[in-house]
């Protein structure tokens, strides 16, 4: 009897640049966060199909400090990995991203993956996407070399690797290149692999969207010289249009068994012709095999597939479909799938000033890459509803709390409460921001009993319509339906600029006058629509 599918992407919902890792019979990915808050998720699976989220190991005032970090810097591709008997995290903190980026590399180790975390240490900031390989008792730190010279065609300038001391992180010998790259460009995400008496360089090539590649080369001596592969590249849907599976590229390998695996970023379009990816960059599974000691896709392509036969190790598993949730805010904790921008909230958020609330003061505005007062989940479908109930008394149009549906500081979509001087009362706001500009899509009076509602959004596919209740009244819509679809990094890209995460969904207070109001959340619920999945 055969095995059973599994279906792309194991890690739903804006997880990009996975870096796994195998201790025993246990497997760790790691994924990119950005902006967002605790830092670097990482997830633990013992079957590769069915993850959960078993660490954030980044928190603000702890080890890091994203304040005035711009949207889509931060925190950038972590790689993960075990040696020496405890678990080591490289991770990039990008201040800016101008020609002369600054990208900030540390590292972080623990025993244990879910902590105590050592404090960071910082290696250097010679370029992004960093990582550590382990070779018997000897061990580098490779990374890409950036070059900000205006005079240059291009600003990578070759991969770079240095031998590093483990216990005090101290690099040791001359920093030298090994690898200039392959005819796709720019190397990212390099991670090196033994195996056979080969060294493999894995690497990300031709950018972060519908060109995204991995492309593999190998050497007898870790520092080359590196022959391309020929099957070149290793997996890409830069010429498959019509892949259901899209942006493949910055690949990890993983041996389950005696089978061999990739995970990879990858995007699921709204349509097939390379529309809009609200869900942001994923992380998938392809199944891979040896010929004549190179890796080459099972399926004997570059192209990846949304179904694939499930590993060895998961016979019998069924795949987890739904990541519906609701959080009742009088239990008093946070499930880590509730994140934060750029800070803790920690003494903007309190359960204890009125039991069974969560009281969220306000903070600046969803403009602002400093101090917002934001709670907010992925997106892990584009078929979905979010609700939450709220009590809020503003005194004026500066104070603002509601249910929001974020990408960046200049894209999203925001149902609230407020107060209008004109009205003399307070009012419900649909508010929209579509690159920067503002815009009134909706608003009506409150009536002075209505202490408490319950607001809405229910997201289908391309579009979001927002709607509130009174506490046992039923749901009325709140303007006209909005464009869900861009809350995307392809329609930020269409605009001229350059996003990599993916849209979110969550609760919000603004206090643009003395940060003196509050408002007060009972719960959050997230809910899915079985089959009706991007």
């Amino acid at each position: 009897m055969g095995r059973t599918g599994i279906s792309n992407p194991i890690l739903r919902g804006f997880n990009p640049d996975a870096s796994i890792t195998q201790v025993n019979d246990d497997y760790y990915i790691a994924t990119s966060t950005f902006e967002w808050l605790p830092g670097v998720d990482i997830y633990h699976s013992r079957d590769l199909v069915n993850w959960d989220l078993v660490a954030s190991p980044l928190q603000d005032g702890i080890n890091v400090n994203l304040r005035g970090n711009e949207d889509s810097g931060s925190i950038w591709a972590p790689h993960l990995s075990f040696a020496e008997g405890r678990f080591w995290l490289v991770f990039t903190d990008v201040k800016s991203r101008g020609q002369g980026l600054d990208a900030l590399n540390y590292i972080i180790s623990a025993e244990d993956v879910k902590g105590p975390w050592s404090e960071p240490v910082f290696i250097n900031a010679s370029g992004f996407d960093p990582a550590l390989f382990h070779d018997g008792h000897h061990h580098y730190f490779l990374n890409m070399l950036h070059d900000y010279r205006p005079e240059r065609d291009q600003r990578f300038a070759g991969l770079v690797m240095q031998e590093i001391d483990l216990p005090t992180l101290t690099l040791k010998g001359e920093r030298r290149h090994f690898f200039t790259g392959t005819d796709l460009g720019v190397c990212e995400g390099p991670t090196l692999m033994k195996k056979d008496g080969y060294y493999y360089l894995l690497a990300a090539a031709g950018g972060t969207g519908y060109s995204h590649a991995a492309t593999v080369s190998r050497s007898k001596d870790i520092w080359g010289p590196y022959e391309t592969s020929p099957f070149h590249p290793l997996l890409t849907t830069k010429d498959d249009p019509t892949n259901p599976v899209q942006k493949a590229g910055h690949a990890s390998f993983v041996q389950a068994g005696d089978e061999w695996f990739i995970v990879h970023i990858m995007a699921r379009p709204l349509s097939l012709q390379r529309g809009h990816c609200p869900l942001g960059r994923e992380t998938g599974l392809q199944k891979i095999e040896w010929i004549d000691d190179w890796p080459r896709l099972a399926n004997g392509t570059h192209w990846p597939q949304m179904v694939i036969e499930a590993p060895k190790i998961a016979r019998g598993v069924t795949q987890r479909s739904d990541y519906s949730e609701r959080i009742d805010f009088a239990d008093g904790v946070l499930p880590p799938s509730m994140k934060t921008l750029r800070h803790s909230l920690s003494s903007e958020l309190s359960f204890d000033a009125r039991p069974g609330y969560l009281r969220l003061h306000g903070g600046q505005s969803l403009g602002s890459l400093h101090e917002q007062s934001l709670l907010a989940r992925r997106w892990q479908s584009t078929s979905f509803r979010a609700e939450t109930q709220v009590e809020f008394s503003p005194r004026s149009f500066q104070q603002i709390a509601g249910l929001v549906c974020y990408f960046d500081t200049n894209n999203w979509q925001y149902l609230n409460v407020s107060f209008d001087e004109e009205l003399g009362c307070k009012v419900l706001r649909l508010d929209i921001s579509d690159n920067g500009k503002w815009v009134l899509v909706g608003k009506r009076p409150i009536e002075e009993q209505e202490a408490a509602l319950r607001l809405g959004v229910r997201v289908n596919r391309n579009q979001a319509q927002f709607e509130a209740a009174k506490i046992g009244g039923a749901f009325v819509p709140i303007g006209e339906p909005t464009a869900a679809d861009r809350l995307s990094d392809d329609y930020v890209k269409e605009l001229g600029g350059l996003s990599f995460t993916g849209a979110f969904v969550g609760i919000c207070a603004q206090d643009l006058d003395d940060h003196s109001s509050f408002a007060d959340f009972r719960y959050f619920d997230y809910r899915e629509f079985p089959g009706e999945c991007a």
